[in-house]
Order: C-alpha cells, then structure tokens, then sequence
C-alpha cells in the first residue's frame, strides 16, 4: 500500500466521481486553528455552540463557559475557544442536508466515540456535537497524526489538506452493511460489516446479495476508481437496491473483519462459504457470522476505558504490567 492509495480514498477524491451512487454530503475545509483545537491534549472544553451563551458576572454561579479546576489562584481558566464563522458555515450545511448529520475527516468517522454523545449516536445537530465526538476520538486523531502508517514507500508525507465531511443523517441498518474487497479490479471477498452479531436473513440470502453486490461492483464501480487494488463499503437497503458508503485502502489501515489481510493478499483460502453452485471462477469470497455461537462484543467498547486500562487488561505494554504488579508487591508490604 502506497500513500498515493491512502490519498486516492480520502472522501473529497472519490465523491465527485460517485456522488449518484451515495449518500448526499458536504465538504468543507477545515481551518488550521480548528484543527490545532481538535488535537489539544488539554482538558475537554466543547465549543462550537449554535448560539453561545450570554456573558454572566464574573462570580456568577451559572458561568458555563469558564470552568475553574484549581485553588490555586495562578491557574488559568478554561474557556472554550469559538469559532464563528466556521460555527456559522457548519450550521448552514447541517441545515442543509436536513439538520442531522454524519460527521467525519478526510477518511475516518468517530465511530470509537459514539458512547459520549448523549444520544450514544454519530448523529449531530450542532457544531458542539461534531467537535466532543472528534476530540473523543482516537480515529480522528489518527487521520491527524498518522494516517499513513502503514504505507510502503519511503517518499515525504504529502501536505494535507484536511476537511470536515458532513452526511445526510439516514437511518442504516447495522445488517445491511457490507464491506468489499477488491484486488487487480476484481472482486475477490465480500464481508458483513456489523461481524459480532448474526443476522438470519444474511445467511439465508447470501448468494443473492453476493449477487447484487456483484452486479452493482460491475456496473458502476469496476475500472471507475483511480486504483485497482481498494476496499469499498456498501448498504443494501430493503427494496434490495446497493448504495456506495465508503471507500478504503487496499491494506492493514483497513479493518479486514471476517477475512485476515493474508488471506486477501495471498488469495488462498478465500471461498470456503459457498455452496457449489456459487463458485464460479469469478465469484467472490462470502463471509458472515453464520450463528448466534459466534456472536462477539462490539470491537468499539474498549475505547470507552482509559488506554491504560485496556494495555493491561490485553497485555499490549509489558512495562504498564510491570509498574502495576511492583505497585501491587509494595502495597502488599506496606499492609
């Protein structure tokens, strides 16, 4: 996978090709001090209301905007920093597309924050929304900080241009969501989206979406994306017609669910789900969760702990381990 990859599968490169085939959005630059609010480290201070609050007196008890964490008199106060006419351009386009919006950056969605919002939803009304599931994010960061970790080729990172990406709010459901995988401009594997539950009318109707997914691959997606090797994702809805949601790069940096990346790269041990009439030369691999045993916890629930929580539960840091079980060890001689 090469940056070039990565670039081709950032929204503003691909929706102007395929914008009949998806959802309808809105671009929008996004201006370096939001960008520089989005990373700080700082404490959680949400701007980006509508309509900002009225100044009150200084020993107000109702201040919302000025939040003192300290006794100490040297302190700064936090005050939500705004910006209006992004604040302004935002709303306008979220008025726009029907006043509830998707949000995401240039590739990814806070889909690992969806547990703060007070709806437990990606849907957002008001720039405010937007910004506490952003700074909440370790996805967003990662568009930020690194989004091409996982490429090959040792050229200098392009200059980004980041934008905010606002999507008509739709109602999608979880079953109906597939991820596809495409190499040389073939279609080799097809995945349900939502792996950690079963869904009956997937494993009963496989063939025939395989076949619809297929059909909608060939007719308005296959020689039409500008790399031959890529990830798209697709929503079929009730009436069982294919909507384009998304495209990814060929590689790591994409969740490969049901399929391992050897398996995709390699080719081998692809179709093993499919009865025999379905395996034509040409027909793609078919995974889904195929029962109620295999159902697994959402992969979003371990951003809900502190990182440092979820090192040690995994084992990921073996110096976390370490420092928690000499902790452990002194508390036990100090008893």
């Amino acid at each position: 996978m090469k940056k070039e990859h990565v670039l081709h599968c950032q929204f503003s490169a691909w929706y102007p090709l395929f914008r009949s085939l998806t959802i309808k959005s809105v671009i929008l630059p996004l201006p370096q001090n939001v960008k520089d609010y989005l990373l700080d480290d700082g404490t959680l201070v949400v701007s980006g209301r509508e309509d900002p609050p009225a100044h009150s007196q200084p020993d107000s008890d109702d201040e919302a905007e000025e939040i003192q964490w300290s006794d100490d008199e040297n302190t700064a106060t936090l005050t939500a920093p705004e910006f209006p006419e992004f604040t302004t351009k935002v709303q306008e386009a979220i008025n726009s597309l029907g006043g509830s919006v998707f949000p995401k950056l240039n590739w990814s969605a806070p889909r690992d924050a969806y547990w703060i919002a007070m709806n437990s939803s990606l849907k957002c009304k008001t720039l405010s929304d937007i910004f506490l599931l952003f700074k909440s994010s370790d996805f967003i960061t990662r568009d930020f900080t690194q989004p091409f970790i996982h490429c090959t080729d040792d050229s200098p990172d392009p200059c980004m241009e980041y934008e905010l990406v606002l999507r008509k709010w739709c109602e999608l459901i979880p079953g109906a969501e597939f991820r596809c995988f495409v190499k040389e401009n073939k279609l080799i594997g097809i995945s349900q989206r939502d792996y950690t539950q079963y869904y009956d009318h997937i494993s009963k109707q496989k063939e025939e979406i395989c076949r619809c997914i297929q059909d909608f691959f060939k007719k308005h997606i296959q020689y039409k994306f500008l790399d031959e090797d890529f990830v798209f994702d697709i929503y079929r809805d009730s009436r069982g017609k294919v909507w384009l949601i998304d495209f990814n790069p060929f590689g790591e940096v994409t969740d490969s669910l049901l399929f391992t990346w050897d398996e995709l790269l390699s080719g081998t041990n692809l179709k093993g789900d499919f009865s025999e009439e379905a395996l034509e030369q040409d027909a793609p691999a078919f995974r889904c969760t195929n029962s109620e045993v295999t159902v697994q916890p959402s992969p979003y629930l371990s951003y809900r702990l502190p990182k440092d929580f979820v090192d040690l539960s995994t084992g990921e840091d073996a110096h976390k381990l370490i420092d928690f079980l000499k902790l452990k060890r002194n508390q036990q001689e100090d008893d």
